[in-house]
């Protein structure tokens, strides 16, 4: 049985019916299953067991605390991207030396602060960078372990907006400046630069690109060698993709097999930085229906999630199955398209989906939304951040309650010129 799924025609969340948890906490609201984090991170570990890989959870996935902490607890590191997710990620209980540093536009602060908690790792992805952070690590007296992030100009195949190893993509070292790159690291002080790391993109399903990226790092290793330069690191990014409709992303097993392959002759240690692979699927959107509007053309089932509480749909034009919740499979199918209330025609859940009839009040369940969903969250509109609950077996915990109103409004500031007008003072004139 799987941890999401119907029984009885309800859908459950592990041992917990969803109706229950909307009850609970209102819609929209996010759902996370433990039971799914821990099988997709347990199955990630075992495919690499007797490397002495380290895998480092992509907080940009989701950087839910206790989404953080239940994957720390299975033993991850964390990838992380700007001071924000390293505090996020050390509030956690992760290890300040399983915790990598990437991005491309790290600031000077930023860079302090992670040499401060003692980072374990800065992945660099420019000369200029490596110059700030050589001067930052000078100024604090501290030597940085420190990778390079190469561009290996691979097509990932993927929507481009998530592409990020091609050489227009604003991300990494060009392969033929690498070289330079670790010349001027030696001659810097505070860095040692012992590392490669590469990342071409997230949602590939195709191991092919993978493949051609990691031969090209395996040349560059080389090629660092025979210069003199010791290379003992791969920092080989993420990008595993998951099943969001009819996509077949290929196993773990394959991809840990594949790596070995190529990459396994090299004897260096490996970091992985899986995000999406490991949370997507073990996230559900709640939503309730609040109108059905037929039209001449198209109907429209009206919810009352929308665009700034799951942007995927609205930005990558994403594709995320959308099931009734209360389902007991012997009604028709209809088309419809499933809309949010945000004034906004990209205001769009789905579009020509078939779904069983629906009502005012009717549950709904938007699958595969544990990744790149409340994280990119907003309160466009007006509109406030959505609760996410954590289910473990039948135990439920709200962690992160709904925004009020008042929270909303109190992160405004009126200037004094426009404080408003009290009765005193309109009494005085």
């Amino acid at each position: 049985m799987m941890p999401i799924d119907h029984r009885g025609g309800t859908l459950y969340v592990e041992d917990v019916p969803a109706p229950a948890i909307a009850d609970a906490v209102g819609t929209p609201a996010y759902v996370y299953s433990t039971a799914v984090m821990s099988d997709r991170y347990t199955a990630f570990a075992d495919a690499f067991a007797g490397t002495g890989a380290t895998i480092c959870y992509a907080l940009k996935a989701n950087s839910n605390q206790a989404v953080i902490k239940t994957l720390a607890d299975l033993g991850a590191g964390a990838d992380v991207v700007s001071e924000g997710e390293m505090r996020r990620a050390l509030a956690a209980g992760i290890p300040p030396d399983r915790i990598v540093f990437s991005g491309v536009g790290k600031t000077a602060g930023e860079m302090e602060a992670a040499i401060a908690a003692g980072i374990g790792q800065m992945n660099v992805e420019s000369l200029p960078e490596l110059e700030t952070l050589s001067a930052v690590a000078a100024r604090l007296g501290a030597t940085v372990r420190t990778s390079v992030r190469v561009n290996p100009d691979v097509d990932a195949r993927t929507h481009e907006k998530i592409t990020t190893g091609k050489r227009e993509n604003k991300f990494g070292v060009e392969l033929h400046h690498a070289v330079d790159a670790f010349a001027r690291a030696a001659d810097l002080p505070g860095i040692d630069m012992r590392g490669v790391a590469v990342h071409i993109g997230s949602q590939l399903t195709d191991l092919a690109p993978f493949r051609q990226a990691f031969r090209k790092v395996a040349d560059l290793v080389a090629e660092l060698r025979r210069a003199g330069f010791t290379v003992d690191h791969l920092d080989l990014g993420g990008g595993l993709g998951v099943s969001y409709a009819d996509d077949d992303p290929p196993p773990v097993a394959d991809y840990a097999a594949m790596i070995r392959e190529v990459l396994g002759p090299l004897n260096c240690q490996w970091t992985f930085e899986p995000g999406r692979a490991l949370v997507a699927e073990a996230g559900i959107v709640l939503t309730r229906v609040l109108y059905v509007k037929p039209g001449e053309t198209r109907t429209f089932v009206i919810v009352d999630a929308a665009m700034n509480d799951l942007l995927r749909p609205s930005l990558y034009d994403a594709h995320h199955m959308i099931q009734a919740v209360e389902d007991s499979g012997t009604l028709e199918s209809q088309i419809v398209d499933i809309v949010g209330p945000v004034c906004e025609t990209g205001d769009r859940l789905a579009l020509s989906r078939a779904l069983p009839p629906v009502a005012p009040g009717d549950l709904l369940a938007v699958r595969t939304a544990g990744a790149y969903g409340a994280v990119m969250a907003s309160t466009y509109n007006s509109r406030l951040l959505v609760p996410e609950v954590l289910v473990r077996g039948g135990d439920v915990a709200v962690v992160r309650p709904r925004q009020t109103y008042d929270a909303l409004l109190a992160q405004d500031r009126l200037p004094p010129w426009l404080e408003p007008i009290n009765d005193r003072q309109r009494a005085a004139g």
